[in-house]
């Protein structure tokens, strides 16, 4: 079974030559229906048959009504939406692989959801507070607008690729972590008290993404397009999104400069922020940076607001080379890809009762490890105790000697 030699396109056969079916029945049903259409017409009724897994609880195990792992689709579309339930049941799946359906995942799906909700109000909220509404694009357009484009176009060629390879749980994965990460959490941040306006930019991409989301979250997207579809151009908007054109990937869009520019910009305020949450400091509080960028440092210098509101910089420093700028007091270094950022540790930590909880810890680790040395090197153990036990020992040692080295290193880099 396969595609015709002489399609032309093969998306022309989707809707007459393909049948989707589970594998578990493919004797009791595929099988016949091809026996059927060559002894009844001569003919085959289809020639591409898709085939899908069973749908499991979270262990794996198969529904069944007996065990009482059986979720009833009414019950979860009434608390999580039908949208929900159907991301929830292909999105990451695979032809022919069984699907794992659990309450985990269908949160995920309906937070996904909700995400879009908030996007598309935030969009909505920009336009109501733009005097003139949705301004023209700015010539040439700043570089994270030409990123994200770059993004959405490498997103819709992947997707249309994809979704010719009957690859329609990982488009739905390209979707979802393109809208989530990229767009969400980084692109709207970036916008926001942005001149000039991201408002055509943010409405295009927007509006390109639900076109290519709906066939997976039909519901959701409809009603958040016709939201959007009155602040469209007059000749884009159709009564309803399943009419409107599907996306097409636009070439010239692409951008690997802008991309590689945002991407580094982006590593610098990520590795800070794990920096925060590794110390634990407070949202609130503001610390202290050094960029140290070398050759790129010119490429970085424009996003210095971006890294101030983003990873909760006040007096920031950005510099060709650290030998510019002489290292004052104790500081964390993160050495990124090309990018030296430096924390002093003053600004991030109380030094001093850093210190003394390194030196508890050190002390507790050090009383476990000559307390599991000595009971290595006790023979009546070693002969008694089983092997099993004897190595759990062993490997709880190892442990805490290399927790003990890497306490030990912290401190040391503390002063």
């Amino acid at each position: 079974l396969g595609w015709p030699e002489d399609a032309e396109d093969l998306r022309y056969f989707y809707p007459t030559t393909v049948m989707e079916t589970g594998y578990d029945i493919i004797f009791f049903w595929v099988a016949r229906m091809i026996m059927l259409g060559l002894e009844n017409t001569g003919d085959i009724p289809f020639r591409t048959v898709y085939l899908h897994g069973l749908v499991r609880d979270e262990k794996g195990e198969k529904m069944s009504k007996l065990r009482g792992n059986v979720l009833s689709p009414l019950d979860v579309i009434d608390e999580y939406g039908a949208d929900a339930l159907r991301f929830a049941l292909t999105t990451g799946s695979a032809p022919g692989n069984d699907v794992r359906l659990s309450y985990q995942k269908l949160e995920a799906s309906r937070n996904f959801a909700n995400k879009l909700w908030n996007a598309t109000r935030f969009v909505l909220r920009s336009i109501q507070a733009s005097p003139t509404g949705i301004p023209a694009r700015p010539s040439p357009l700043p570089v994270e607008d030409r990123w994200i484009l770059s993004r959405l176009s490498r997103l819709v060629a992947s997707v249309d690729r994809l979704s010719l390879d009957f690859q329609f749980g990982e488009a739905q994965r390209q979707i979802h972590d393109f809208l989530w990460g990229e767009f969400c959490d980084w692109y709207i941040e970036l916008a926001k008290n942005r001149f000039p306006s991201p408002l055509p930019v943010l409405v295009h991409v927007l509006e390109t993404s639900l076109r290519l989301l709906h066939p997976f979250m039909p519901f959701v997207t409809e009603e958040l397009w016709q939201r959007l579809r009155p602040h469209l151009p007059p000749d884009r908007r159709e009564d309803s999104i399943m009419i409107a054109p599907y996306p097409s990937a636009e070439e010239e869009a692409v951008d690997p400069e802008a991309e590689a520019e945002m991407e580094r910009v982006i590593e610098i305020i990520r590795s800070i922020r794990n920096a925060r949450a590794q110390y634990k400091v407070k949202a609130a509080t503001w610390i202290e940076a050094h960029i140290y960028a070398n050759e790129v440092e010119p490429a970085i210098r424009p996003h210095a607001r971006a890294i101030e509101t983003l990873a909760r910089i006040r007096a920031l420093t950005i510099a060709g080379s650290r030998a510019q700028r002489p290292e004052r007091d104790k500081a964390l270094v993160l050495v990124l890809s090309d990018v030296e950022v430096v924390l002093p540790m003053a600004g991030i930590i109380d030094l001093e009762a850093e210190r003394r909880s390194l030196r508890e810890e050190i002390e507790i680790s050090q009383s476990e490890i000559a307390r599991l040395k000595a009971k290595l090197k006790d023979r009546e153990f070693l002969t008694k105790a089983p092997q099993r036990i004897v190595a759990r020992e062993q490997e709880k040692l190892a442990t805490s000697e290399d927790k003990l080295e890497r306490l030990e290193q912290q401190l040391a880099q503390l002063g």
